[in-house]
């Protein structure tokens, strides 16, 4: 919910002048009591609710009118707390700040329009109404399904990590008690494998928390970036240390082979130059 808000709250402007236009457009509300408001909640997917007050009273003088069903429970509530959440100034209609609806216990915003002595309170669930303005995705049913992948895939990760990270202890307790003393070799190995778990687990925990646990259904978020820039590092940290590796063993056994750890430096010093250009033009953009 908390990025909904922030979605609604960078695209308000746009929102309310379009929530305000269609219901000026929708012409006289009264016409479309007969009927229950059913055109009025065709007009408006995320419409959740009607209701009118008497203009002066501000109590409550229709029963709460929703999709399928309406409630005579309300009648003869006073709303004038809503009132204090608007601001007519010289318009017909105007428009509260998100909150959570009593009605429906869902996040909305309500439109009110003075019409013929009545105030008519149209109550908007922010979340179906941000989805039907295409400034966010969600379908249940896809959702369930991918949602269900990336937790089978992250858990696959980190167990695999955990593998790695358990293969490179084993390696160096191996290489100490069993090969004839420590070696460059069986130092940098433990340590690049040890780094490569770290990547495989810090990505599945990425990917676990932004497609399973909070996951981002705006159309504007930048996640993947960040994603891709954490593990691209963590490479090149691991690439790091393996080309330093190559350079003190090439030094101790052929330096006529040097040629190829300067070779192993520029490929890792390029992909570090394109992952600074990546980031900037990323973050510009952002």
């Amino acid at each position: 919910m908390q990025e909904f808000m922030s979605t609604y709250k960078e695209n308000i402007i746009d929102i309310e002048n379009f929530l305000v236009e269609t219901v000026f457009n929708l012409g006289s509300l009264e016409d479309r009591e007969r009927d229950n408001y059913k055109k009025v909640f065709k007009v408006f997917p995320s419409l959740e609710l009607i209701y009118t007050c008497d203009e002066e009273s501000m109590i409550q003088t229709s029963p709460n009118i929703y999709r399928n069903k309406s409630s005579h429970i309300p009648i003869g509530r006073n709303r004038e707390y809503l009132l204090n959440k608007m601001d007519f100034e010289d318009s017909d209609i105007a428009i509260t700040q998100p909150y959570i609806s009593s009605a429906t216990s869902e996040t909305c915003i309500t439109v009110a329009k003075k019409e013929n002595g009545k105030i008519y309170f149209l109550d908007f669930n922010i979340s179906i109404l941000l989805q039907r303005l295409g400034l966010v995705e969600i379908h249940n049913g896809f959702n369930f399904v991918s949602k269900s992948f990336y937790f089978l895939t992250a858990n696959i990760m980190m167990i695999l990590a955990l593998f790695t990270i358990g293969y490179s202890v084993y390696e160096f307790i191996y290489s100490l008690l069993f090969k004839d003393g420590l070696s460059i070799e069986a130092i940098f190995k433990p340590v690049i494998a040890l780094t490569l778990g770290l990547a495989i687990f810090d990505l599945a925990k990425t990917v676990f928390a932004q497609e399973v646990v909070f996951k981002s259904y705006s159309k504007n978020s930048h996640e993947e970036y960040k994603v891709l820039t954490k593990f691209s590092i963590t490479i090149l940290i691991a690439l790091l240390i393996e080309s330093l590796m190559v350079v003190f063993k090439i030094a101790i056994d052929d330096y006529s082979q040097m040629i190829h750890a300067f070779y192993l430096i520029g490929g890792v010093s390029i992909l570090m130059i394109a992952l600074g250009i990546f980031i900037y033009f990323t973050k510009k953009k952002v």
